[in-house]
């Protein structure tokens, strides 16, 4: 969930321009390229999507796709918003709006009838009702940043952009379990807007086109997607479009929703491993 933007030119973005004040203190640093197994997929159709969306979370909830915004300060036209997308159009209808002088939105995730929403650095977390959308609550989380939100059904499991994945107990906020991401060995950073999808965790790599895929039990990754196509095709579309982010599992049909910040595109994707 770093503040930057990208320019989509090679597989690992070699270009980083313009955000100051919501830079990521460890972006500097190498990313990481799983050289996992590679996942095959094909689009299956193409939907629009607002390009005034700062895309930090996305998910199918009681047949519905949901998306999380973010509100960069160098960005004044953003808003942190929860919505329901509407695939005929791509546009929004808005849920839930923080104030964006106070809280930059990040990803979201439904478990128990409740709606989880993090925050990136005010280590803060929103609770709502998930039918009326009404604030219930709030929780706190040791990370010093939020970033990613999805659910094993059981535990809420969050990433900060580093390679931990940190599960928390969705009625204590506790942390019960942080699990390190590894390829070979090595650590995999930058790991953003997550799901869960049949017994694995998807993420997105930061700065990446990348979409890595992840054993809960041992954090190993044992496969990764290349949307690079899908990246390039959305930044031809509108120039404007940033990163990838975003990942939203539709149980119905066993495929898989990708966009991106600013994208004009939400791809549906059947993956095929």
């Amino acid at each position: 969930m770093i503040r930057s933007y990208i320019l989509w030119g090679v597989i690992l973005v070699s270009i980083l321009v313009g955000c100051t004040s919501e830079t990521h203190t460890d972006e500097a640093s190498t990313v990481t390229i799983p050289s996992g197994s590679t996942l095959n997929y094909g689009v299956l159709t193409t939907y629009p999507h607002d390009v005034t969306l700062f895309t930090e979370g996305l998910l199918m909830y009681q047949g519905k796709l949901y998306e999380s915004t973010g509100s960069p300060s160098e960005l004044q036209q953003t808003r942190s918003l929860i919505g329901i997308v509407n695939l005929a159009n791509g546009k929004m209808e808005e849920k839930i709006e923080l104030d964006r002088n106070k809280y930059f939105g990040e990803g979201i995730v439904f478990l128990n009838d409740k709606l989880y929403q993090l925050t990136y650095r005010t280590k803060i977390g929103f609770i709502y009702n998930a039918t009326t959308f009404k604030q219930i609550g709030t929780f706190t989380f040791p990370s010093n940043e939020g970033w990613g939100f999805t659910t094993d059904s059981t535990a809420l499991i969050m990433s900060d952009g580093s390679n931990k994945l940190t599960y928390l107990n969705p009625k204590s906020f506790k942390v019960e379990k942080v699990l390190s991401v590894t390829e070979n060995g090595s650590p995999v950073t930058n790991l953003n807007e997550l799901e869960f999808i049949h017994g694995f965790i998807y993420a997105n790599v930061y700065t990446t086109n990348f979409i890595v895929k992840i054993d809960p039990d041992t954090g190993k990754v044992v496969g990764r997607l290349d949307f690079s196509s899908l990246a390039y095709d959305a930044k031809a579309k509108n120039p404007s479009a940033l990163e990838m982010n975003g990942i939203a599992y539709n149980p119905t049909r066993n495929t898989v929703y990708i966009t991106g910040k600013f994208w004009p595109v939400i791809y549906e994707v059947k993956i095929n491993n």
